[in-house]
């Protein structure tokens, strides 16, 4: 290649491989600097200066275009914006948004109640929940086989439910648990105080599911039918005292029956 020629014969590959109007300028540019080169003094500080050999001149030229093409590269291929990233790019909050709700900043999210709010609303909730609960129901599904009255020359302070060994004794109304386990002539027995001041007693079970200080509610399982203690055969033995354990027997049929619950 001859010294005339490799600048046509580079101008026209640049050509070839890039767009006309990002390339022209680089191409002037490296023009621009062999010519100053050329002019630019011989001598600094007393000593000539090294020349390129004249063979190696078209090298030394295709290196500046190289260079300028390679600084005209974005302009010719085209490059995305210059573009910070930052958390909220991606879906998070900044520092700043970093609180102790776990970052959210969404006042309405994150707003809490006070707890006579809460109270109120738990309130409501109970309220609700009673209104579809049953306030009384039958204590287990069973035959009916001594009323409260007397019986063999001696009262008899409750009902009798026959019913097959584990049928579920369930409470007969809202109420804590007084007492739960071995009592004389029950085997086990059961003593649930009411919110209205009756206790109910359930005997002769072999299993029950509560103890003392459980609170439970109308309908909810605490036993199951047994034939423990003095008994002829598996029931349940169902009275309610007025007061406290020790307090005035009164009829179970007749308090359901008030109730609108049947024997």
């Amino acid at each position: 290649m001859s010294r005339s020629s490799a600048p046509q014969v580079l101008e026209q590959t640049v050509r070839e491989t890039a767009r006309p109007d990002a390339v022209a300028p680089a191409i002037a540019e490296a023009q621009a600097a062999l010519a100053s080169r050329r002019s630019a003094p011989r001598l600094l500080a007393g000593r000539r200066l090294p020349q390129p050999p004249g063979r190696r001149a078209p090298l030394w030229f295709a290196a500046l275009v190289a260079g300028a093409l390679l600084a005209a590269a974005p302009t010719v291929i085209g490059s995305p914006p210059d573009h910070t990233a930052t958390a909220s790019d991606y879906g998070l909050g900044g520092v700043s948004d970093i609180s102790l709700s776990g970052g959210i900043d969404d006042a309405g999210v994150r707003r809490s109640i006070t707890e006579a709010e809460a109270q109120a609303r738990l309130g409501e909730l109970a309220a609700s929940r009673a209104a579809r609960a049953p306030k009384t129901v039958l204590p287990t599904q069973g035959r009916l086989t001594t009323c409260y009255c007397q019986r063999w020359g001696q009262m008899h302070y409750g009902l009798d439910l026959a019913a097959p060994l584990g049928t579920p004794i369930y409470s007969a109304a809202d109420g804590v648990v007084l007492k739960a386990g071995r009592v004389s002539g029950f085997g086990n027995a059961v003593y649930i105080q009411d919110a209205e001041g009756f206790v109910h007693i359930y005997g002769h079970m072999r299993y029950y599911d509560v103890e003392a200080g459980d609170v439970v509610h109308a309908g909810d399982q605490i036993a199951k039918v047994g034939n423990e203690g003095f008994s002829t055969g598996p029931h349940l033995h169902y009275e309610i005292h007025k007061g406290d354990i020790n307090g005035r027997p009164t009829d179970p049929e007749a308090w359901l029956a008030d109730r609108g619950v049947s024997v």
